[in-house]
């Protein structure tokens, strides 16, 4: 299979607010809008895109027409301090888990967006001796 794109869907019925909320606080701008999509980019790496669709649209089917639960989108930054500074204590985004590191090679904390969509902002940090072991790639 030859990918060409692969992004995350974001299914809620507040998509201005939705959509405004990672422009603002995720440097995302739009690439397309309407009243029940939008499609975003990241301003400094296009190939980065997230979406926000109306769950009640035509095109979603029947089954799915309920809102996003249960994930958590990973961003991954070169200095999650700084971004907690911003988000957190400038923005006053809610904290769901405070700022830490973790043996296995994280420096993270957890916000919300206005959906209670999870998202994990990331700092790789060099991981314990016992998890280092356990990495199959490569890993800072």
């Amino acid at each position: 299979m030859q990918l060409s794109s692969m992004y995350p869907v974001i299914a809620t019925d507040r998509i201005a607010e939705t959509a405004a909320f990672y422009i603002q606080h995720f440097g995302f701008t739009s690439a397309f809008e309407s009243d029940w999509y939008v499609s975003l980019r990241h301003a400094t790496a296009q190939h980065y895109e997230l979406a926000v669709l109306d769950y009640s649209h035509a095109s979603v089917p029947v089954a799915g027409q309920r809102p996003t639960t249960g994930l958590l989108l990973n961003f991954e930054v070169e200095n999650v301090d700084e971004l907690y500074a911003q988000l957190i204590t400038g923005a006053g985004l809610p904290v769901l888990l405070d700022l830490r590191s973790e043996e296995w090679g994280q420096r993270h904390f957890i916000t919300a967006d206005p959906n209670g969509v999870l998202i994990d902002v990331i700092t790789n940090i060099p991981a314990s001796e016992a998890y280092a072991a356990q990495y199959t790639g490569e890993h800072e």
